[in-house]
């Protein structure tokens, strides 16, 4: 990756359709896609997300959690040999751990900007070499189909590992792409750094970079949106509570 010194103008991209055509153009904006990319702090971030991922439940025993070597295995003196209180003493087959692992956190505490800077640092190194597209949508009509998909990405990019960025809710495009192995699918509020650095290319769908680029939605007034399914076994619960 290349480091820049100012922010680039917004760069312009094809909108691919799954017919095989185009929809226009689109601009991927600048505070997005065209700041300095700052490897260090990418690293930092990146190093932070893998450390949170471990599971940390990691044990070994030491001598006093072992079973059994309450007696003394032999008597102080007059043996010759060294003087032991335990079988369960880390020098003897089947003794304890010294200084073993123990379950631990490994949650490295990073700001939400330093996140939100380094996929902005990464994205734009993608944009910078023509790695970042936009389609319409991954299927025709109303029924996902796998062969369309796999045809539109084909046309976009022919590099073994592509990230695909939907908008929360596009059932059409999760359903088309679930199976394809090269294709690692994210909704747009869950963009990280890592799958971002760890893809070829990244592809967003129109609603799916219109969402990333408004951001999450805030202040007071911000509410959940609700899938039917949810909105409705909440008003079938409303209902039986009255």
């Amino acid at each position: 990756m290349t480091a820049t010194t100012e922010a680039a103008a917004p760069i312009t991209v094809d909108v691919r359709t799954a017919g095989g055509g185009t929809a226009g153009t689109v601009e991927l904006p600048a505070e997005h896609f065209g700041v300095q990319t700052n490897i260090p702090l990418i690293h930092q971030v990146v190093v932070a997300q893998l450390a949170a991922a471990r599971q940390g439940t990691h044990d070994t025993k030491n001598r006093g959690e072992i079973s059994g070597g309450g007696k003394k295995p032999y008597k102080q003196k007059g043996t010759g040999r060294a003087r032991q209180g335990s079988l369960r003493a880390p020098q003897f087959t089947g003794g304890g751990t010294v200084h073993g692992p123990t379950p631990r956190s490994y949650v490295q505490r990073t700001p939400k900007k330093m996140k939100a800077a380094a996929l902005r640092g990464a994205l734009s190194d993608r944009a910078r070499h023509g790695r970042v597209h936009v389609v319409d949508g991954f299927a025709v009509g109303e029924v996902p189909s796998t062969r369309t998909a796999v045809n539109l990405l084909a046309e976009v990019s022919q590099r073994r590992h592509v990230l695909v960025v939907l908008a929360r809710g596009d059932e059409l495009a999760r359903k088309s792409l679930r199976n394809v192995e090269r294709v690692h699918l994210l909704p747009a509020d869950q963009l990280n750094t890592y799958d971002v650095l760890v893809s070829d290319d990244v592809v967003f769908t129109r609603a799916a970079l219109e969402a990333f680029v408004a951001g999450p939605a805030k202040g007071r007034g911000a509410t959940a949106v609700a899938t039917e399914s949810e909105a409705a076994s909440l008003a079938a619960a409303e209902g039986s509570a009255q």
